[in-house]
């Protein structure tokens, strides 16, 4: 995993550190429990321009604990998050989280507003939109991101009448508007069937090579689900890292089968995974 110090004075929280570090954790730990957090013992990991994270693990592992500190949702109980060249607890979460994208099937988007609405939503961070704050160059890029998710003819259909895929793309969308630096997708794939399922991997594949500078961390139970652009990977167990690096490096059937506590085999098929139990 590449290192190296973080530089928290750049000019702006949308250029992350000279070296391309968008988000850092030295040393993190969180201990307390709630309904949307599990405990973390201590960890440190780095996130780079360009790179796609997968985190694994089973449930209650800390992945969403962990998506929350890399979004500035949540602090750490102990050790230091800087993102994207702030670190938390020195800066107003509100202005770095404007620069975070995040997409997260739970979060309520009122159905009756078209979709090309819930995209413009995306550049105020708001559930309801704030018409006095969008002008023509912000409607055309809400109405440029849904073409460029294959949602153009969604533009005018009410959110709630769309098919979940398609409400995963326009998520995608919404989450772009302000051009983040770091996208987070949770759970992006919860309830979709095998062909919306395929069409959302399609276009985070032609997310990664649209933008190359874009970080992203998708949480995700199934291995089938990521896409080929994914080239890092961490294992989260029980609140502790058991492994973290480069695709190659990490994933495999030993490290899969430590981190579910069960043998695993692990079959690629391209640059795609197939996971199962293997029966004794």
């Amino acid at each position: 995993m590449a290192t190296g110090d973080c530089d928290s004075s750049g000019d702006g929280p949308a250029r992350g550190d000279e070296a391309g570090t968008v988000l850092r954790l030295r040393d993190v730990s969180v201990s307390r429990r709630s309904a949307r957090a599990e405990p973390l013992a201590t960890l440190s990991w780095t996130v780079r321009a360009g790179e796609h994270w997968a985190l694994l693990g089973p449930n209650g592992a800390g992945k969403t604990t962990l998506l929350r500190l890399a979004g500035a949702v949540m602090f750490p109980t102990t050790g230091t998050v800087d993102l994207l060249g702030h670190r938390l607890g020195t800066v107003d979460v509100r202005e770095l989280r404007a620069h975070v994208g995040h997409v997260n099937p739970a979060q309520r988007v009122p159905p009756h507003c078209s979709a090309h609405t819930v995209v413009l939503t995306g550049a105020t961070g708001t559930v309801q939109p704030l018409w006095d704050r969008y002008g023509d160059a912000t409607r055309e890029r809400a109405s440029a991101l849904l073409k460029e998710f294959g949602c153009d003819a969604l533009r005018e259909r009410r959110f709630g009448e769309c098919s979940q895929g398609e409400q995963a793309r326009i998520r995608i969308a919404r989450a772009l508007m302000p051009e983040p630096r770091l996208l987070l997708l949770d759970e992006p794939f919860s309830g979709l069937d095998l062909p919306a399922r395929e069409d959302l991997v399609d276009s985070l594949e032609d997310l990664a090579r649209s933008r190359p500078e874009l970080a992203t961390v998708t949480v995700s139970h199934h291995l089938e689900e990521l896409p080929s652009s994914v080239s890092h990977v961490l294992l989260l167990r029980d609140g502790r890292p058991l492994a973290q690096g480069r695709v190659s490096d990490v994933l495999g059937g030993a490290s899969l089968s430590a981190c579910f506590g069960r043998p695993i085999e692990l079959v690629r098929n391209g640059a795609r995974w197939h996971a199962r139990t293997v029966r004794p």
